[in-house]
């Protein structure tokens, strides 16, 4: 499963980009809105920074403005993958720019509904709300185990990007379930990183080492105890 990181964050997008476990990166205008910088500068940093899909979402309420701006993200970089939202308006648009090349991500979907209409109108990702389901009683995941089984029933290509992730268990769900995607905010994605026994192993070990007065050798003693070594 491909892990992108929901966030507009470049500090936060260079970290995990630093580790080698980030894929994408998914932004909406809530999370531009965030930073201090104009949408350009951002969206440059965010682009020299990641080389996978970076999720770019259009604003405009009907097809003609959200195939203007379309056109506009999709010329900053042969990956940025423009977000539609899922409406009558949006899947028209999404049908156009399939057609022309331009990848696509429905967002706001909540339904299996929602999905196929998606899937069938072009997306290339299709990004169920979980938490967001969650928030108002239904089980988010089940959504997604529902559009997967769909999606294979008829070998659909769109890929499900699990979206509004609020925990590292609703991760391990979704790779379970075989979710193409999971974007999550930063927050879960540290969590993912850390466990306390790894905390309280790694204090223990260097405990230990510290009171025995041990030291690792330097390169260059290294070299030459290998050299000894070999003359032997």
């Amino acid at each position: 499963m491909k892990i992108f990181l929901d966030s507009a964050n470049v500090a936060s997008i260079k970290t995990f980009a630093d580790m080698g476990i980030l894929d994408g990166v998914t932004t909406n205008p809530t999370l531009i809105a965030k930073e201090s910088q104009g949408f350009l500068e951002l969206v440059g940093e965010i682009l020299r920074i990641v080389t996978g899909p970076v999720n770019l979402e259009v604003v405009s309420q009907n097809t003609e403005g959200m195939l203007h701006e379309a056109h506009d993200l999709a010329a900053l970089a042969p990956n940025v993958v423009v977000k539609v939202p899922m409406t009558s308006e949006g899947l028209v648009a999404v049908r156009k720019l399939h057609k022309e090349g331009i990848k696509t991500n429905v967002t706001l979907v909540f339904s299996p509904n929602q999905a196929l209409l998606a899937a069938k109108a072009g997306a290339g990702y299709v990004s169920p709300f979980i938490g967001r389901l969650d928030d108002v009683g239904h089980v988010g995941m089940s959504v997604v185990e529902e559009i997967l089984q769909i999606y294979r029933n008829y070998d659909i290509e769109t890929q499900v990007l699990v979206a509004s992730i609020r925990h590292p268990i609703h991760v391990v769900e979704a790779a379970k379930l075989g979710a193409h995607v999971a974007t999550m905010p930063s927050d879960v994605l540290e969590k993912m990183v850390k466990h306390p026994l790894t905390d309280i192993g790694l204090k223990r070990f260097l405990d230990d080492w510290s009171k025995a007065g041990l030291k690792l050798p330097e390169r260059r003693t290294l070299e030459a105890k290998t050299r000894g070594l070999a003359g032997n």
